[in-house]
């Protein structure tokens, strides 16, 4: 059944491989982006049908709050007294990284908090050094560590950097990853936790997990004057897609196609990415079947109302005789070509048909499909 699935699905397509380093939440950040850089005002630009119904329904009371610059100060400057209290980093380090959170701030200082806070964690942190030089590769175990084990690393500095990390592995495609440092922490204490819901949000919409995704946009709606306008902007639009999309309809094994081409990108032929391959298979052979299914009612339905129209002329054994004749039973023989060219069309006819699939699917479709399966039958995946 697979490899008929694999035929049928070469000439249908599912969506357009998205551009190496940059997936749908990048493409509509940089959107935004370029809008804002013109000058266009926000009413200008286009709103979900349902966004009206979504602001009425988040009418309530924020559930979280966002932190000012002198409550991060004071929470940085607190840790920064627990470090040198340690004794394990040098004094003139710590009284650095006290230099970079003077009491009296610039008022047109626009430096993210977020950031801010991990160049000071790695001011006095070796470990946040590397991994602020290296986020995709450096030893990130320590994060899991608990607050007995690692003191240094407990409670607000674990957490901002675990923010910062899974904020890293998001703006890099590395979905599972950044989910894996943003699920569990909390808004509450969060240095940011206006990031934290949207990237948290944007590993949840990515990866098909529709109603914690849900959720999590809601959650960050509820302040939804109060966060940066691109949060706002790319959430709204993320709650829309992600509201309307159904369990194994066309769409949904796109976008899984989608993960699994994205997971390849990154070097990910593990048996998480496998999983995902069979799990498309399955829904095309489920999808194709009911098609069939579909199609052999029609037929049976058909036939049957054609045979009860019948008048009553006959009777049901002079029907169903075999019709006599004179003739000899023979047809005309046609040279069909070479055996091996069996079943393949004319370049102008196979343009043709393909032009009929364009006309009953989007035009995207088509391309992507076969990327992706000339892939998994050239076994690029094994590598």
């Amino acid at each position: 059944m697979h490899l008929r699935t694999l035929g049928i699905a070469l000439g249908c397509g599912i969506v357009r491989r998205p551009a190496r380093g940059r997936g749908l939440l990048g493409c509509l950040v940089a959107s935004i982006s370029l809008i804002a850089a013109m000058g266009v005002s926000a009413a200008a630009m286009p709103v979900p049908a349902d966004a009206a119904v979504a602001d009425r329904e988040l009418e309530r009371e924020p559930s979280w709050t966002i932190p000012t610059q002198a409550d991060v100060r004071r929470r940085v400057l607190a840790w920064l007294d627990t470090v040198a209290a340690a004794g394990a980093t040098p004094l003139d380090a710590v009284a650095a990284a006290r230099m970079a959170w003077p009491e009296q701030e610039q008022a047109d200082r626009a430096a993210d908090l977020l950031d801010r806070v991990m160049a000071t964690a790695s001011m006095v942190d070796p470990r946040s050094a590397s991994l602020q030089q290296n986020p995709s590769t450096a030893d990130a175990s320590w994060l899991a560590s608990t607050a007995s084990a690692d003191p240094q690393g407990a409670g607000f500095l674990r957490d901002a950097v675990r923010l910062w990390l899974g904020r890293e592995h998001v703006r890099h495609d590395r979905f599972d990853e950044g989910l894996a440092q943003l699920a569990d922490l909390d808004v509450g204490t969060a240095v940011d936790p206006a990031a934290l819901l949207f990237h948290r949000a944007a590993c949840q919409h990515w990866l098909l997990e529709s109603d914690v995704a849900v959720e999590s946009l809601d959650r960050l709606l509820e302040r939804a004057g109060d966060i940066p306008v691109r949060y706002e902007r790319v959430a709204r639009l993320l709650r829309a897609d992600i509201a309307s999309l159904e369990d194994e309809s066309l769409d949904h094994i796109a976008r899984r196609m989608r993960d699994v081409t994205r997971r390849l990108d990154l070097g990910r032929a593990g048996p998480k990415t496998l999983a995902v391959q069979d799990g498309v298979i399955a829904s095309l052979d489920k999808m194709i079947k009911a098609i069939e299914q579909q199609q052999q009612s029609q037929s049976q339905s058909s036939g049957g109302a054609g045979g009860g129209g019948r008048s009553g002329n006959g009777t049901p054994m002079d029907d169903s005789r075999i019709a006599g004749g004179k003739g000899p039973g023979e047809v005309t023989k046609r040279d069909l070509g070479p055996a091996d060219r069996w079943g393949n069309l004319p370049p102008h006819k196979r343009e043709e048909a393909l032009q009929q699939i364009g006309r009953e699917f989007p035009a995207h479709y088509r391309e992507a499909i076969e990327q992706y399966f000339k892939r998994l039958a050239s076994g690029e995946e094994n590598k």
